[in-house]
């Protein structure tokens, strides 16, 4: 059981992130704000909890491995990296400039930290089933992470990558599901339905947890059953909200898909995200 003050200091860290998306993304005046808003509890959880890493030894050999498959959500990525430690919060600014290693999607020769170059949807879990292949073969019992879009699993590439991942039975990988419902044409159960999604997975073989994805307490139980399953990969079906934490992103999560908010806009996410006073539960 993880206590209250630990659950309180990640849900802070989450709303830091979360300023960090909207300021970076304003300053850009390009970018998606609304799947890098709906994974930050997500990846505040693997950042500053699960994950084994260390900012002073980036390509430490015994590390965790995080593959942020949906690509586009790059700036709750390089949020969390900055707070982590990994270079200067500062930097989060150049998000986008010419020049600066903070592209609109990431890559991997550009700043530490990054295991995996993403934005062409679909790929991440492939390079992840690699990194936990590798893993077996030099027998390190590090821990291989891919966060993945829903919209995004309607690729076949991801069930192909699913079909390796249970036939060489990696229990040293962890899928996540930013589950938010929405993709840039719609909702994903209008454009193409996955239900019934968790079915699905489990019929490709895989360990299948569900749980809410902005709920710290559930994130954690959620990662620490998926590290103790064996003999099969896990994955986590987060439900999350496209724009969470910003009421008009919830209230129009297809306007801010990729779409920079407006200067007011820009003022009136952070006056709500400022004012956000976490309870401790």
């Amino acid at each position: 059981m993880v206590n209250k003050d630990t659950i309180f200091a990640l849900e802070k860290r989450a709303n830091q992130l979360r300023q960090h998306i909207i300021k970076m993304i304003c300053a850009a005046a390009s970018g998606h704000p609304g799947g890098s808003l709906s994974a930050a509890d997500i990846i505040t959880v693997l950042y500053f909890h699960q994950m084994q890493h260390d900012p002073k030894k980036p390509t430490w050999q015994d590390r965790d491995r995080f593959v942020m498959s949906k690509g586009h959500a790059a700036p709750v990525l390089y949020a969390a990296l900055a707070e982590a430690g990994y270079f200067s919060v500062e930097y989060l600014k150049t998000l986008r400039r010419l020049g600066s290693s903070l592209q609109g999607h990431i890559d991997m020769l550009s700043l530490p930290g990054i295991e995996m170059s993403t934005g062409s949807l679909g790929q991440g879990l492939s390079a992840a089933n690699g990194m936990a292949l590798a893993g077996r073969l030099d027998k390190k019992d590090y821990q291989v992470y891919c966060l993945m879009g829903d919209g995004e699993c309607q690729e076949g590439q991801i069930w192909e990558a699913a079909m390796t991942s249970s036939h060489y039975k990696l229990d040293n990988l962890t899928a996540i599901v930013d589950h938010n419902k929405h993709q840039i044409d719609g909702k994903v159960e209008d454009i193409k339905n996955l239900n019934p999604f968790g079915d699905k997975w489990k019929a490709f073989g895989w360990h299948v947890i569900s749980c809410n994805g902005h709920k710290i307490a559930d994130l954690i139980s959620a990662f620490e059953k998926a590290k103790a399953t064996k003999g099969k990969p896990t994955v986590i079906i987060a439900d999350t909200v496209k724009g969470k934490g910003v009421a008009f992103m919830e209230e129009r999560p297809l306007d801010f898909h990729g779409k920079a908010p407006t200067k007011d806009e820009e003022s009136a996410a952070l006056s709500q995200l400022c004012q956000i006073e976490v309870p401790k539960k």
